[in-house]
């Protein structure tokens, strides 16, 4: 709320300070012998040429184009505004206005054509920064040795032959085998056929083999 009422109160100093200056300007241009429409039209292009000079700077700000033409159009229509302010303060008696000051304000709309002109047609200076792209890296080529072939893996001695199951004993094996089976359901394991038949481990395991 306080910015707001701080950003009227300036815009209302801004519009009141105008319209002083703008009826200055119009009371001293009507003096010096400009009527009618023409006295109207001095304080707009005073107006104008300021503004035109200060949007000038402001473009020009932050380059390294020359600004002073720009502050010569900005100077001489400051000087025109304040003038008239200060001509109709009482200093400068309006019903007898000195020739000099006929001949400024009758000069005055080619001072600010001109002014106005070559503050349009000269550009403001665009500095574009072009960035140089960054080198990239070079790339790196990574040599990666050749992995060295696996070894193969030493031959296992060979192991103890089966031992010889005679086929009288597979047939007792069955028997016991489909008896336990039909008793728990479950096949029966290398471990109970030894212990059943009371035969060495590698034998219950050749059994168990045939039986499977």
């Amino acid at each position: 709320m306080r910015s707001s009422l701080r950003l009227d109160a300036v815009l209302v100093q801004a519009v009141i300070a105008g319209a002083l200056s703008f009826s200055h300007l119009h009371d001293l241009a009507a003096a010096a012998g400009q009527d009618g429409w023409k006295a109207w039209a001095y304080p707009i292009s005073v107006d104008l040429l300021l503004v035109a000079a200060w949007r000038q700077l402001r473009a020009l700000r932050g380059t390294d184009a020359p600004r002073g033409s720009a502050w010569t159009w900005f100077a001489v229509a400051l000087a025109a505004s304040l003038g008239a302010n200060i001509a109709t303060a009482g200093l400068l008696d309006l019903n007898d206005v000195p020739d000099w000051l006929r001949i400024l304000v009758a000069g005055w709309p080619a001072l600010a054509f001109l002014g106005g002109t070559l503050l349009v047609h000269t550009p403001a200076a665009e500095h574009e920064q072009a960035e140089e792209p960054a080198d990239p890296d070079p790339v790196r080529e990574e040599t990666t040795a050749p992995e060295p072939e696996a070894a193969p893996a030493p031959a296992l001695p060979p192991g103890p032959p089966a031992p010889h199951v005679p086929p009288a004993l597979v047939t007792h094996a069955r028997k016991i085998a489909d008896a336990h089976q039909a008793s728990t359901g479950q096949p029966i394991d290398a471990d109970a056929l030894r212990a059943r038949l009371g035969v060495p481990a590698p034998m219950a395991d050749a059994i168990a083999a045939q039986l499977a």
